[in-house]
């Protein structure tokens, strides 16, 4: 299934920001790598960048009108980590089974099926050793 014919936004090849956060709100995400507790995206849409934060009771999403820039600066600042990537075409085939969490969002977004990635850390070393 696709989204209709202006689904330009958030296209294969379009700029994105992956983003990691060391927060741990629950007390088992503490057994994760500090620094790498939480991940979100952030995709470019045309001058707009849509923010998808799945979060472990819900899922946020805004639109912002700001620049790459702006962003990225914002997101550091406030001692996030910030891997500038793009959404992949993923091969015509289902993805690898796995629990819906922040990584697997992310993944599912950016096009990615790399089976091992599971937690922000690994998917922070895959973002960074398959840079375009």
């Amino acid at each position: 299934m696709t989204a209709g014919p202006r689904a330009v936004p958030g296209a294969t090849g379009g700029a994105a920001l992956a983003v990691f956060s060391g927060a741990a709100d629950v007390a088992w995400l503490r057994v994760l790598k500090p620094g790498f507790r939480h991940c979100f995206v952030i995709v470019d849409c045309g001058g707009r960048w849509v923010v998808f934060d799945p979060l472990l009771h819900r899922t946020e999403i805004a639109v912002l009108a700001v620049s790459r820039r702006q962003l990225v600066q914002w997101y550091r600042q406030r001692g996030f980590r910030v891997v500038a990537c793009r959404v992949r075409t993923p091969p015509r085939r289902s993805a690898p089974l796995g629990f819906y969490t922040c990584v697997e969002a992310v993944k599912r977004i950016l096009g990615i099926h790399a089976r091992r990635v599971i937690t922000p850390w690994n998917l922070y070393n895959f973002l960074i050793s398959h840079r375009n």
